[in-house]
């Protein structure tokens, strides 16, 4: 599964945080930050953690969940972590 595939699928599940602009979606990237630049609240990473791990068929440590960084591109290195 390719990065950009990823990200992509990362971006539908943000689609259904209500609390997230869904015009800066648009513009999403390995460096986008869900708490600075999405204000994604802290509390709602383990719910699209969670929300990754279903759509990814994976699933994640609970230390790596503990220790997954702001980036988009954390979530990413998970993912395809979990899945090799």
């Amino acid at each position: 599964m390719e990065r950009q595939e990823i990200i992509d699928g990362i971006v539908e599940i943000l689609r259904t945080v209500r609390t997230i602009d869904q015009e800066k979606l648009n513009h999403v990237t390995e460096e986008t930050d869900f708490i600075a630049d999405l204000k994604t609240p802290s509390t709602e990473m383990i719910n699209i953690a969670a929300k990754a791990e279903q759509k990814f068929d994976v699933e994640f440590e609970d230390e790596d969940i503990d220790d997954l960084g702001s980036k988009v591109k954390d979530i990413v290195d998970l993912i395809i972590k979990s899945k090799g």
